[in-house]
């Protein structure tokens, strides 16, 4: 079984604290994690694609390059709640810099990995669609789910599942899927009782890396249930063009 998620509450903040090699790796993964809700919101400020991107990188240069969670504390609430605040205050600097300066250095921006080969960044959304603090939130719910689904590929390959994981998916994502359950058990070779238990099997699991992700980055006072019931509100929103 992968460790790629840990159950204890604001492990992944915490651990991205400080100034030590480790910190800093931890850091990096969740600027990493939290790339496409941030960029999702800054386009609500700019009608320029490339622009919010690098803003983005630049917002995120900015906290690697200064410890910039050393204020997180787990009191306060949310992670997700405290990263919105830091990009709008981050945003209106940037807003006021820029009625006072005409010209100046130039930050290099560093990219922070959007997508891979296998998990591709996401593309600007519609600004006219969600106001921008609904839209970083269902960014931050969609990706809350691809890190548990890329959790569940990775277990399966590793089981010698994969196959089996890519046919029983769409019953995961909601997706409906091309084919009945029948039809599947056919072409993966197994009874349909067995499908039916094998789909059970990966929503459970798929329901448990999901609440896990949730409880890394809520506080002591705020329940992984109360986290998970707003994602899946959120994501009940009806979706924007193109999405």
């Amino acid at each position: 079984m992968t460790h790629l998620f840990l159950t204890t509450q604001w492990t992944r903040v915490l651990a991205a604290r400080g100034d030590t090699p480790e910190s800093r790796q931890a850091l990096s993964e969740l600027c990493a994690a939290y790339y496409g809700p941030v960029v999702a919101f800054v386009s609500r400020s700019t009608r320029n694609e490339e622009q919010a991107c690098d803003l983005a990188h630049e917002f995120f240069a900015t906290i690697l390059s200064r410890q910039g969670l050393d204020g997180a504390d787990p009191q306060r609430g949310r992670f997700r709640t405290y990263l919105l605040g830091a990009v709008k205050h981050f945003l209106a600097n940037q807003r006021a810099a820029a009625s006072c300066e005409k010209r100046g250095a130039q930050a290099v921006h560093e990219p922070i990995m959007p997508g891979t080969d296998t998990s591709p960044g996401r593309e600007i959304p519609d600004p006219g669609a969600l106001p921008a603090d609904e839209l970083f939130d269902r960014e931050w719910a969609l990706n809350v789910l691809d890190r548990a689904l890329a959790v569940l590929e990775h277990d399966a390959v590793s089981a010698g599942t994969g196959s089996q994981f890519q046919s029983l998916k769409p019953w995961l994502t909601g997706d409906r899927p091309d084919l009945a359950q029948a039809e599947a058990a056919r072409m993966l070779g197994m009874s349909e009782g067995a499908v039916r238990v094998a789909i059970y099997r990966l929503r459970r699991r798929f329901r448990e890396l999901v609440k896990s992700e949730i409880g890394q980055t809520v506080d002591r006072m705020t329940t992984v249930d109360e986290e998970l019931r707003h994602l899946i509100e959120v994501l009940s929103h009806p979706q924007s063009p193109g999405r």
